[in-house]
Parts: C-alpha cells; sequence; structure tokens
C-alpha cells in the first residue's frame, strides 16, 4: 500500500501526531509537510492522509493553499483519511474544526473519505499534547490502514 501523509504544524503538535500516523501504516509511507509536496505525489497513491492545527476554525493559510491547488479530480480513486489537532473551547461550535474541512476539500478532488475526520487534542496552542494522543493516533491509523486491506 503506499500511503502519502501530508501535514502543516506551527507548534509541532501536528508533525507529532502525522509522525505516528506514518509510522503506523503498514507499506510504503511518506510523511511530509504540506510546503515539501509535489502535485506528482499525488498520482497513484493508494491512501492520502492529510492534517492540520486548526485555527479559527480552519486549517492553516499553507493548508488551505495545498487543497486548493490541487487539481479537480487529482484524487479520484485514492481513499483519504483527515487528522487535525485542536483545543477544547466554546468557540468551536460556533467555527467549527479543521479536519472536517479538509475533508470537503478533498472530497471535492475526487478522494474516497474512509472513516469520519479526527480530532487529537492539545492543552494550548503550543502542546503538549493531552495524554494518550499520539497512542490514539497509532491506533486511528491502525484502524484506517485495517479498512484498505
Amino acid at each position: 500500500m503506499k500511503t502519502l501523509i501530508v501535514y502543516d504544524s506551527v507548534h509541532g503538535n501536528t508533525e507529532k501526531i502525522a509522525r505516528a500516523i506514518g509510522e503506523a501504516i503498514p507499506g510504503e509511507v511518506k510523511v511530509l509537510r504540506v510546503g515539501e509536496v509535489n502535485p506528482s505525489e499525488l498520482e497513484a497513491l493508494d491512501l492520502l492522509i492529510v492534517g492540520s492545527p486548526t485555527q479559527g476554525g480552519r486549517p492553516t493559510k499553507a493548508m488551505q493553499g495545498f487543497l486548493s491547488e490541487a487539481p479537480v479530480s487529482s484524487l479520484n480513486g485514492v481513499d483519504v483519511a483527515v487528522f487535525d489537532t485542536r483545543m477544547q473551547m466554546k468557540f468551536a461550535r460556533i467555527f467549527g474544526y479543521a479536519a472536517g474541512r479538509i475533508a470537503e476539500s478533498l472530497k471535492k478532488k475526487g478522494g474516497n473519505l474512509i472513516g469520519r475526520p479526527e480530532g487529537f487534542f492539545a492543552k494550548s496552542p503550543e502542546g503538549p499534547l493531552n495524554e494518550g494522543a499520539v497512542e490514539r493516533a497509532a491506533s486511528w491509523a491502525n484502524e484506517i490502514a485495517k479498512g484498505k486491506k
């Protein structure tokens, strides 16, 4: 299975989650920060996993740029899964989280969303991640990979 994990990270929390997911997925796996992704890497994938910190209910500007620049239909036939890092806040009910918006963007590009968007909590924007978040990310990745078999 050929998997690409694309993430953005401001304080390192989302990167920790992305790397834990990458270690838990079997097969050929690449974990790249959003600015390192070449559009040709979206071709011939079995699974694309995308994650970003939540900022004002949205992914980072770099991730938004990546999502908008990916060609329409570039993900036809590709299974996709999404995650974000977030904090528990009252305003989340109003603004939402990044993962749902990422999922919608990937579906518009032809991606087949497998599983629901997942969130991993941090204690503050700078971190640290809540206890058990990295282990939960690996477990989530195992479930995603099982669905691909």
